[in-house]
């Protein structure tokens, strides 16, 4: 059996999750009834405040029940939202959400978070198309206090609504959450260092659990480490000191145990930091015990500066494979898309990698925090000395990899397309400008489906194109993936490759490496009625485009264009001589793109004759979605290429006869 709330007073929580009662001092009626969870019975964050001790730890028994049952259906971060449910809990019996601010790093976290503040029924819809975000979302709740999908942001986005709480005299309070992982990102400690100048009141938990997506690297998570293992003798200290007290003396022997616990502390725990950036540390907190977990934060409350409550949890925690592989299972995804057997292009992006380290003893690896997403931990063991993980710190890591550069040696930085944006001015002002030899590994670019909007790496082509000195290439498939990073090796300047998430096309993986001549693309398929131009993961729908459009009687010309710049002007400009009429198809915003690329070639090239459309991505943000969804949905399958070159056409004919 489970509990059903009745207000007295006759409050109920309205839809949004945001309803309260009408008297602080109303009173609940408990009733039986036939349902079967706890969970069922909580419509908003206001509801738990009122359960019992033990209502509460069913109520967290049954919120990992259903993480575990809905995401290894649904995918998503499935380690980091089960380690956080106590937390969460704590958090929403503490605070009253949506007038005090919670605001989640990154997101990863926040699933319980979703469930507890109206969304439990839309829970079966997350990261499917116009579903529930697998991020915290401003647009799905009021209780999403940011959107985010990036590390590093809540303290600074916390100090925010905390100054402008400020300055309109209001008494909320506002708590960022944030994971250790997030701690090797800079961004934060510039953050904290303004917050503890400032002195103003807010609450950072730090959500301790040893890891990111990967083990958290660096020097404070060596410190937090020593706290981690000191916490159970500190805890015993405490029980110690009420056993004393019960002797004869036992005051003076419990004061005496007390300085020896707080010498013990003040020698191991990383309280010193953070009161020199100002804030009040307290703990650390076992973070999967309630009673424990509320005290902080309720004296938290009462504090009028800066506070820091350090939270120590397990990733995975309440399901043991997750528990015993938080990395593999950080990220889930539905159990229908393990069927198939090509590997994916980060698995053959560090296979080919395995063979060049092997080749070349100059050649380094750089990845900020995504040792697991790249596919790169085996090679870790293998080579310990080539391969840095620097943590969630991309500015860090591209100009890490413009020092190494300068010094003779060649630095890959993999990391994700979306990830790398936040390296824009390192790329530009430290790698471009000096015209340094480093290779840039962007995963995940183009539509990468689930993780949506914070996610898709549709931008890069536009924010790489305007670079100089910067070469950009995205190839068709996993073989071409292989020799294109052989040829990176080869130049002595700026090298990006672009490559898509996901499996690859099944084409058989090179014996052999060799190098691809800059700039050169290639006629995939002949034709004279039409050119279809794609770049990399494109390039296989124009191919059944292709197809489509010879069942109708049309002749299509395809190109692999491979390279965004320099742009193989020779082969653009024949086809577009040729055909006269020219798609153009990118997974990449319009904007800038490769498309804007091409137009301009033909302009400079005086070739008024020639038609052009562009397919890509328009002037917005990608919602989450399967990646084989929302390329249809953009019209980027085959397909929609296919169905656009026949309505183009039809359109170019109708123009040619005016």
């Amino acid at each position: 059996m489970s509990i059903v709330y009745e207000y007295l007073d006759g409050d109920v929580c309205d839809q949004a999750g945001i309803g309260r009662r009408a008297r602080k001092s109303a009173i609940i009626r408990r009733k039986e009834t036939e349902m079967p969870r706890i969970l069922d019975a909580i419509s908003c964050p206001e509801d738990v405040k009122w359960l019992t001790s033990s209502e509460t730890e069913q109520l967290c028994y049954e919120l990992r029940e259903f993480l575990i049952t809905t995401v290894t259906k649904t995918g998503g971060h499935l380690a980091s939202s089960l380690g956080a449910v106590e937390l969460t809990v704590a958090l929403h019996r503490v605070f009253d959400s949506p007038k005090d601010k919670i605001v989640w790093d990154v997101g990863h976290q926040s699933y319980a978070h979703k469930l507890l503040t109206g969304r439990r029924d839309r829970f079966s819809s997350l990261r499917q198309y116009q579903g529930l975000s697998g991020f915290p979302d401003r647009d799905e709740s009021p209780h999403d206090a940011f959107t985010t999908g990036h590390a590093g942001t809540s303290v600074s986005a916390a100090l925010g609504m905390a100054l402008t709480r400020d300055l309109a005299g209001d008494s909320n309070h506002v708590i960022a959450v944030i994971g250790d992982g997030c701690l090797t990102c800079g961004m934060v400690y510039e953050a904290l260092n303004h917050a503890g100048h400032l002195g103003t009141r807010l609450i950072v938990v730090l959500n301790d659990n040893g890891m990111s997506i990967s083990p958290t690297v660096g020097g404070l998570a060596r410190r937090l480490n020593v706290a981690r293992t000191a916490a159970p003798y500190i805890h015993a200290k405490e029980q110690t000191g009420r056993l004393l007290s019960r002797l004869p003396g036992g005051k003076s022997l419990r004061w005496a145990v007390h300085r020896l616990k707080e010498g013990a502390k003040a020698v191991v725990m990383p309280t010193m930091m953070w009161e020199e950036l100002g804030f009040t540390y307290m703990g650390p907190v076992d973070g999967h015990n309630l009673t424990e977990l509320e005290k902080p934060l309720t004296r938290a409350k009462n504090y009028r500066k800066p506070v820091i409550v350090h939270v120590l949890t397990t990733k995975g925690k309440g399901y043991t494979p997750a528990e015993d592989n938080p990395a593999l299972f950080h990220g889930v995804s539905p159990s229908a898309e393990n069927s198939v057997k090509a590997p994916t292009y980060s698995q053959v992006f560090a296979q080919t990698v395995r063979a060049l380290l092997m080749d070349n003893p100059r050649l380094v690896v750089i990845s900020a925090a995504m040792i697991e997403g790249n596919s790169l931990s085996p090679l870790t063991k293998e080579f310990p000395h080539r391969i840095y993980d620097v943590g969630i710190s991309e500015q860090h890591a591209v100009t890490l990899a413009a020092g190494l550069a300068t010094q003779g040696f060649i630095p890959i930085v993999a990391i994700y397309s979306t990830f790398l944006q936040r390296a824009f001015d390192q790329m530009l002002h430290d790698v471009c400008l000096p015209d340094l030899p480093v290779i840039f590994a962007m995963d995940r670019a183009g539509i990468v489906g689930d993780d949506g909007k914070t996610h898709q790496g549709v931008f890069d082509l536009s924010y790489l194109s305007l670079m100089p000195n910067m070469t950009i290439c995205a190839p068709k498939d996993e073989h071409e993936l292989q020799n294109l990073l052989y040829t990176s090796l080869t130049t002595e300047h700026p090298f990006a490759i672009r490559y898509p998430r996901g499996r690859g096309t099944g084409a058989p993986l090179a014996t052999q490496l060799h190098q691809i001549p800059i700039g050169k693309g290639e006629v995939v398929r002949q034709g004279s009625d039409i050119a279809v131009v794609g770049i990399g993961s494109t390039v296989m729908a124009c191919t059944e485009a292709a197809d489509e459009l010879a069942s109708h009687g049309t002749n299509a010309m395809v190109i692999n264009a491979r390279f965004a710049k320099p742009l193989d002007t020779d082969l653009i400009l024949g086809a577009a001589n040729h055909t006269k009429k020219m798609v153009i198809v990118e997974e990449n915003v319009l904007s800038g793109g490769f498309g804007t690329a091409v137009l301009d070639l033909l302009q400079k090239a005086a070739a008024p004759d020639v038609q052009v459309r562009r397919l890509g991505i328009p002037d917005e943000f990608v919602t989450h979605g399967r990646q084989n969804f929302l390329r249809s949905l953009y019209r980027l399958d085959g397909p929609g290429i296919a169905s656009e070159c026949v309505d183009f056409m039809s359109q170019s004919s109708g123009q040619a006869r005016q």
